[in-house]
């Protein structure tokens, strides 16, 4: 997160229609960037498009100069100030040879074996600006694609056993480099025959959709045609995968070397090739017109990491966190696989104009797949703000208030230009005054999805709640902290006060959460845990102080993203790695999710430093021990909290189980039971109901209709009930 803007790094989709909601989301890191030790920030003043360009020629003397700019930059400039050695070099070694043969599809362990001769060497060249590594790994890697791209006409020929039954793990972690080129050869049959059944029962379920009397077996007898055209496709799509690996530049490899090196001192520093630079450009303007996802390169795949509030994707419901995008195409077309392509191309084919259809193939957490059809549009600018709502308590109950923050907006740029726009702190004032106004007798605030903002809006909303005082600690690389304080003694609300979190809840919502828990002001509810994002990145441009003989003799050397601050709470613990965890903690569908800072590689770790002199809140609020007993009792009583528990279960327990069945009746099985579970859920109420039909987008609920089943609102309202009775201070404190 730029200096806490959102979770993990990501890419926005967009076309420059969308040029309205710019402002907006560059106020994220307008408001947050802060400018240390000579770092640049670069911002762009208007949407981009990710507009493909010839590469440029390769320059030797340029790649040399960037290599001795991060050895110099990375261990001075970054918050840890770890050595650039031989642990670092392994750890950089680590994730370049990750992301160069993401699957381990291509590469030999004898390959790996001559490439980890490096491992230890590429802090040294660094420093001599002598990159051998690079080349080697590029020249083994080409010449193994090669040698694939040969097998798979053969193999295909040669046709299948599908009654044999065989497994294919599919997860990388569990598997070694093939140890020769028979074994090698042995991985890509699998892996055909598993595309070919893929795409076979693809075919049948697309035509039981419109023609179920026609798909009463799967029996391969009884449908040649969709059979041979599974073969097709595969060869079709896997050649062209092939050959989209082999066009890569002797640039790209360097980039993503570039940029193991940085991500080897934490997941959120980054070396950003020139495209990257305009990419991070087009993350921090916003996501303009197309589906409204933010997209990572994770190990080869497209993850997604964070749907935007209003956006297209938020609106159909279906595509969410974690899910890996493994396929694209539009709404009459075939797909495109987009597995191991780099993100700006894989971009590329999900953009597209507004009010046309893009379908992702998906494969979510559990292993499950999944045809998602969106239909392109702008981000809802309304759907993006504060909303408030009064939820009704029955009987003579008094109404207790719900809030939602999706995120912490707030545009620096527009006001500096005396232009009046909106802010998050001033939306929430407002909504508070609204609910205020029908004499809540208690107030639910919901950040839950809220990936960050403006770090000045979670000080300034910490003290709607707050009588004045600390909020946050910031420290900087140099060991040197700052203490933020909410310094208006007025309090906009006195009142019983709820917090809602989730796993994707990080940074400023994490500060706003985790200060009303330490002043005692809020009852936290949520999962296990936040985000776990307390760092804080800025941009260093490469290009700044070079002489300028340099400047004119190289194109771009593109910037490095950097980690320079770290969020302490005011009790003294840091917010990063584990985040915020809640006083009630309840089941989640993300349960089963490796989702957060402390599942990322290279993660800086939690730590603390002195607490800050602050007085509890001194009003009404929850007994603690009283209302954790009784919320885990209600919880545990709840049929769709039951649900969801064992819901997550069997996610969790699919997403363990990653060998793929490859042969007729134990993948059609493996369907079957993926939808039998779909059903289950939807019965529950915990999917909503598919539109994979016609592409349209879900019907939209209201507000107050989707809070009438959101288990999280309905333990907060049972909890308030001691504060909306008149009269009563059971199970209250003061």
């Amino acid at each position: 997160m730029t200096q806490n803007s959102l979770p993990p790094d990501g890419q926005a989709l967009c076309t420059p229609e969308a040029s309205h909601f710019a402002s907006y989301q560059r106020s994220t890191l307008r408001s947050l960037l802060l400018p240390v030790l000579g770092i640049l920030l670069v911002l762009t003043t208007a949407a981009h498009c990710l507009a493909k360009t010839a590469p440029a020629p390769f320059n030797e003397e340029r790649n040399r100069l960037i290599a001795f700019i991060l050895s110099q930059q990375l261990p001075a400039q970054h918050f840890g100030h770890e050595p650039l050695d031989d642990g670092l070099s392994r750890k950089a070694f680590d994730l370049y040879l990750r992301q160069l043969d993401p699957r381990k599809r291509f590469l030999l362990q004898s390959d790996v074996q001559q490439l980890n001769a490096f491992a230890t060497y590429i802090d040294d060249e660094l420093k001599r600006g002598n990159v051998v590594l690079v080349d080697a790994g590029m020249e083994l890697l080409n010449d193994r694609i090669r040698q694939v791209e040969k097998l798979i006409d053969p193999i295909l020929d040669q046709g299948f056993d599908f009654e044999n039954k065989e497994y294919l793990e599919s997860e990388p972690k569990k598997i070694e480099f093939a140890a020769s080129k028979d074994d090698l050869r042995e991985r890509w049959r699998l892996l055909l025959k598993m595309q070919v059944l893929d795409a076979y029962f693809d075919s049948l379920d697309a035509q039981s959709k419109k023609q179920p009397e026609k798909v009463k077996s799967i029996a391969f007898k009884d449908h040649p045609a969709e059979l041979k055209e599974a073969f097709k496709k595969v060869r079709d799509s896997t050649h062209r995968a092939l050959n989209r690996l082999l066009e890569q530049t002797r640039q790209d490899h360097f980039d993503r070397y570039f940029d193991a090196i940085a991500r080897s001192f934490d997941p959120h520093t980054d070396y950003m090739a020139p495209t990257s630079k305009e990419d991070f450009d087009i993350q921090m303007s916003g996501s303009l017109e197309g589906i409204g996802a933010l997209l990572r390169e994770d190990e080869g795949m497209i993850k997604v990491i964070r749907i935007i509030p209003g956006s297209a994707a938020e609106k159909q419901g279906k595509l969410q966190a974690e899910d890996t995008i493994l396929a694209v195409a539009e709404k009459d077309g075939d797909p495109v696989d987009i597995s191991e392509m780099r993100i700006r191309e894989a971009v590329g084919f999900i953009r597209g104009p507004k009010g046309t259809e893009v379908r992702l193939t998906v494969q979510k957490p559990d292993g499950s797949k999944l045809t998602i059809p969106i239909i392109r549009d702008v981000v809802q600018i309304d759907e993006t703000y504060v909303k408030s709502t009064i939820l009704k308590t029955g009987g003579k109950n008094k109404p207790i208030g719900y809030l939602r923050i999706p995120s912490f907006y707030r545009d620096f740029a527009a006001q500096s230009d005396g232009k009046a726009t909106r802010n998050v702190t001033d939306d929430t004032l407002a909504e508070l005054n609204k609910l205020k106004k029908q004499r809540i007798s208690g107030l639910i605030l919901d950040l839950r999805n809220n990936g960050g903002g403006a770090l000045t809006d979670a000080v300034k909303i910490s003290g709607l709640f707050l009588p004045g005082g600390p909020v946050v600690q910031v420290k900087d690389s140099q060991g040197s902290i700052r203490i933020l304080e909410d310094e208006d003694s007025a309090v906009a609300y006195d009142g019983p006060l709820i917090v809602l979190v989730n796993q994707f809840s990080a940074s400023a919502s994490e500060i706003l959460a985790a200060a009303l828990q330490d002043y005692r002001r809020a009852f936290i509810i949520g999962g296990a845990h936040t985000h776990g994002k307390g760092t804080v990145q800025a941009m260093l441009d490469m290009n700044k102080n070079l002489p300028l003989l340099h400047l004119q003799k190289y194109d771009d050397l593109g910037a490095l993203k950097l980690t320079i601050q770290k969020f302490y709470r005011i009790n003294g613990g840091s917010t990063q790695y584990k985040g915020v965890e809640p006083d009630l903690i309840v089941p989640s569908m993300l349960d089963y999710l490796e989702s957060g800072e402390k599942f990322m590689d290279y993660s800086l770790p939690w730590d603390q430093v002195q607490d800050v002199g602050y007085t509890r809140w001194r009003g009404v609020r929850f007994n603690m021990p009283k209302a954790q007993q009784e919320g885990k009792q209600w919880a545990e009583g709840n049929a769709l909290f039951k649900k969801i528990k064992e819901e997550t279960g069997k996610a969790k327990a699919r997403s363990e189980q990653t060998k793929i069945a490859v042969f007729l009746e134990g993948m059609s099985k493996y369907r079957q039971d993926l939808e039998a579970t779909r059903k289950e859920a939807l019965a529950a109420g915990l999917l909503q109901e598919d539109s994979e039909q016609d592409g349209s987008q879900k019907k939209e609920k209201k507000l107050d209709e989707t809070l009438a089943t959101d288990p999280f609102v309905q333990v907060s309202l049972y909890l308030m009930k001691d504060f909306s009775t008149a009269d009563t201070s059971v199970g209250l404190s003061q």
